[in-house]
This record gives structure tokens, sequence and C-alpha cells, in this order.
């Protein structure tokens, strides 16, 4: 089997980095290789059936997500924890990092539905993080048929606005209406390939419209001095965190 080594990280040049901070997204191919995708696609597949039914995920017209994984799986803890993508997402912040979660992300054959163009950070209780990131992991080809995502270069530049609606088309333009003119990126990927995209960046994904389901993994990062906000949420709903103070905790481990 062929694997791409986990201790060898992963050098970004400046033109990758500069385009990154410019654009808010950037496209890496092979971060892992076509066979370490397939191991984890099989265990993205075994791991939402277990997720399910233990309540740790959720599911839509638009995709079904299940959420910190790593918790659950030993196989999975090796992609979220991935030294390389560690390494890239700390040369594309240029701050240091901690996880916040990471999820699996199913869009079943043919569900009709697009991901609607949102953002991330809204929905997140966090204060002063000043780059939080998603490592979005193709496990599978993802052509634009199969729900591959589109952004909005630039317009990670919108820090205030409020959550928008994923299965709302409009939702986002009423928020920000100058973003319904900005120039759109279509990235797809093949299994392996990765998209690195700022919380704040507006994206969307296509409908599933395959015989085949599309399976990605992602591997959310923020800010390691990012506090917690004391707003309601999955993830730190329980957890006794401290309002105002940063997220250290067990499930929050700095990379």
């Amino acid at each position: 089997m062929t694997t791409t080594d986990d201790t060898t990280l992963l050098t970004l040049d400046e033109e990758t980095i500069s385009a990154y901070r410019r654009d808010g997204v950037v496209r890496i191919r092979n971060i892992i290789s076509p066979d370490e995708a397939a191991r984890f696609r099989d265990a993205a597949a075994a791991a939402s059936g277990f997720a399910k039914d233990n309540a740790t995920g959720s599911s839509s017209a638009i995709f079904n997500q299940y959420v910190n994984i790593w918790r659950q799986d030993g196989v999975l803890r090796e992609l979220t924890l991935h030294a390389r993508l560690a390494a890239a997402a700390t040369a594309l912040a240029g701050v240091p990092l901690r996880i916040w979660h990471d999820q699996v992300l199913i869009k079943p054959p043919h569900n009709g539905a697009a991901t609607e163009f949102h953002q991330d950070a809204p929905y997140w209780p966090h204060a002063g993080s000043r780059a939080s990131l998603s490592a979005w992991v193709a496990l599978v080809d993802v052509p634009v048929e199969r729900g591959c995502m589109t952004f909005i270069p630039g317009s990670h530049d919108h820090t205030g606005l409020r959550r928008q609606d994923l299965s709302d088309r409009d939702d986002l333009f009423r928020a920000a209406p100058d973003l319904r003119w900005e120039e759109r990126l279509t990235i797809p990927l093949r299994a392996g390939d990765c998209t690195f995209h700022n919380a704040y960046l507006a994206h969307s994904a296509t409908p599933n419209l395959t015989d085949d389901p599309r399976i990605a993994h992602v591997a959310i990062y923020i800010d390691a001095d990012t506090t917690y906000t004391g707003a309601p949420h999955v993830v730190t709903d329980g957890l006794g965190l401290t309002i105002g103070a940063p997220l250290d905790h067990e499930l929050f481990p700095r990379v």
C-alpha cells in the first residue's frame, strides 16, 4: 500500500500562503494518498453507522453530519490529528491552533439538496478567533455533480454577520447583499485532495446527483487563544467551560 508518511510535514510555499490569506481558500492536492483516502473512507462509512446509533450524528435533506468522530474511532482519529493537516493549517493561519472538532459529512446518492452559501464561524460559541479554518478532505472523488464546494473568494472579510440558513439559497445574500455579485470559485477534488477555508469564508456545495455517496472528513481548527462565549453548541454544552476563557479542555487539543 502506498501511504503518505504522517511524519513528513507538508511545506507550503509563500505563494500558497499568500493566496490563502487573500482569498480565504486554497486547494492542496494529495494531502493524503489515494490509498489512505480509501482506508479513511471505509472507516468513515462504518463509523457513521456507529455515530448515528450513539446520537452524535444528525441527518437532513442536505447531508448527514457526524461530529467528533475522532473520539470514537481510532482510524479516523489518525486523520483528525494528522500531522500534515495540522502543519498546513498552522502555516496558513499563521498562529497557534487547537482542534475545535472534526466531522464526517456524507451527501447520500441523489440527495437533491444543495448546501447553500453560508459561513461557519457564526455558528460557533467563540470570541477573539483570528484565523479559524477547516481542512475539508475528500475521501472519494468529488466532481461538481457529486457535491463539491464553491467559495466566494475574499468574503472572509465579512466577520460580523449573523448565522445563515444552509437550506435557503438567498439567506447569506440578505445578510450581505454585496456578496451576490462577487466572483465564485468552484473546486472539484480527487480522493486525497483537500481544501482549507477560513471560517468566515462564504461557501456552498452542489447536490449529489450521482449514484454514490459523497464522503468527506473535516478537521476544524481554531486560534489557540479563542475564548468561549457561552452560546449553546452541541460540542461545548455541558462541559463546564468558563465564559471568557480559552477552550482549555481535552476535547480541544493544541496542534
